[in-house]
């Protein structure tokens, strides 16, 4: 499986959020190695990486954008893996475009960072890109419903984004059935925010089906092993 086209693209990027998956986050990973890391990770069998873009107002810090994206593309598609974009951003639907240029696959944005939900949505997809919404932890489920039916992905965050190192919230699983409810069965939930071992199943039994993980994978001397071991408490393929 490699990406071509932006339908090929697409294609494989639903066949891919169709199972259980861990999708590694490189916001952890020393970028002075950024590919060597990436590439231990694809070895072990990841097949999500996850890119973190922040931009200083929606969330704190500045992380990264498409030349990030762009220099990873090769490596990911190669591995018949997909690049899975996180959008932490003020206005996303102004920057769908140069991501969707340097390769994203799918890309997910925050419901209360832009007042066009569903144009952003269309404009993702039109793109040839998985589109995915996000709901911060205090934002109601219902801010999902009125655009399932444009959704490849949502994404229940499991801590307040833009801060490294919080616990998860434990009252995240009930919150996980509410999302699952209004998507069905065939959208990919996912989770973001202190996923490891321990809080994976937890998720999983509330309905998620991919599992962002950063530091609990590349704050580990051997980001593989950290993949494998939240893959195997979560049951991914």
């Amino acid at each position: 499986l490699e990406f071509g086209s932006a339908d090929d693209m697409n294609e494989a990027s639903s066949e891919l959020l169709r199972g259980i998956r861990v999708a590694p986050s490189i916001l952890s990973a020393d970028f002075a190695r950024l590919r060597e890391q990436v590439g231990e990770v694809l070895d072990a069998g990841a097949r999500i990486v996850h890119v973190d873009v922040m931009d200083g107002h929606f969330v704190p810090p500045i992380t990264v954008g498409p030349l990030v994206v762009a220099a990873l593309r090769e490596q990911v598609g190669q591995a018949g893996a997909m690049l899975d974009v996180h959008l932490m951003i003020e206005r996303p639907e102004r920057h769908v475009a140069d991501f969707v240029q340097a390769g994203a696959d799918s890309i997910t944005f925050h419901a209360e960072a832009t007042p066009h939900v569903a144009y952003t949505a269309n404009l993702i997809r039109e793109s040839g890109a998985g589109a995915g919404v996000a709901i911060n932890p205090a934002t109601p489920v219902g801010a999902l419903a009125e655009v399932v039916e444009l959704l490849d992905m949502a994404l229940c965050m499991t801590v307040n984004p833009g801060w490294g190192g919080q616990p998860f919230i434990g009252h995240s699983p009930q919150k996980i059935e509410r999302v699952r409810a209004i998507v069905g069965a065939e959208t990919a939930v996912e989770v973001d925010g202190g996923i490891d071992p321990d809080t994976a199943p937890r998720c999983r039994d509330a309905g998620a089906s991919v599992f962002v993980a950063g530091s609990a994978i590349f704050g580990s001397p051997d980001p593989g092993n950290a993949y494998l071991a939240i893959a195997a408490a979560a049951g991914a393929a």
